[in-house]
């Protein structure tokens, strides 16, 4: 019987509780459903023998082709890194320095970083059952930089907008470094206060409650 004085509870919450609507995920969700996929994509996630309901993981990596034991294979993978709203996919690969000359090579690249959000988006789902919508900020960036006369290190990202987080404010421009370099000269700008009070000495002031008079 439903007491007048108390709120009525419906499916575990009370009726002047905010409830979710269009079981909208919160930004903590999103975060933890899109790690959760990227660490889905261990070394041997492809593998039909590996996994427990025999169902292999296809990401589009190199190192998917052959046998992950038996033959030789491109060491490759790729990490996420949350900025803000902005989701930040890195692909990193040891490749040969005459498949960077090839023409394709930048495409490839591209199309890689491509199926890693395919992918990301098919596991998303697969946790959650919620849609991840990642639109594309920009352009990839590629650096490749020699190891030996045989092998180069490539590293590979790509920016995209994460849909549905609309209450996350975007990372300032430039790297930690910048951020603190700037910090330091903004600092250094104020300059010394020359400021002098009774008995005192100068770049100091006198404390608000310092009632004490001066010799």
């Amino acid at each position: 019987m439903f007491d007048g004085s108390k709120e009525e509870k419906i499916d575990g919450l009370l009726g002047g509780d905010h409830r979710r609507e269009n079981n909208m995920a919160t930004v903590l969700e999103i975060i933890q459903g899109i790690a959760q996929a990227a660490a889905n994509s261990y070394d041997g996630a492809h593998e039909d023998s590996l996994q427990p309901d025999g169902k292999g993981k296809k990401i589009g990596l190199a190192r998917e082709d052959g046998h992950y034991i038996n033959d030789r294979r491109v060491m490759d993978g790729f990490k996420v890194v949350f900025h803000g709203p902005i989701l930040r996919v890195k692909y990193q690969a040891e490749v040969r320095i005459k498949d960077v000359k090839q023409p394709g090579f930048e495409n490839d690249v591209g199309r890689r970083l491509q199926d890693i959000v395919k992918f990301l988006k098919k596991e998303y789902k697969a946790i959650t059952g919620n849609t991840l919508t990642l639109t594309k900020e920009g352009d990839h960036h590629i650096l490749v930089q020699r190891m030996s006369n045989y092998r180069t290190d490539c590293q590979a990202h790509c920016d995209y907008k994460i849909g549905g987080i609309n209450d996350v404010g975007e990372i300032e421009e430039g790297s930690s470094e910048d951020r603190l370099d700037k910090a330091v000269r903004d600092w250094l700008s104020l300059g010394r206060k020359e400021a002098t009070y009774a008995g005192g000495s100068p770049g100091k002031t006198r404390p608000s409650n310092d009632t004490r008079k001066g010799k």
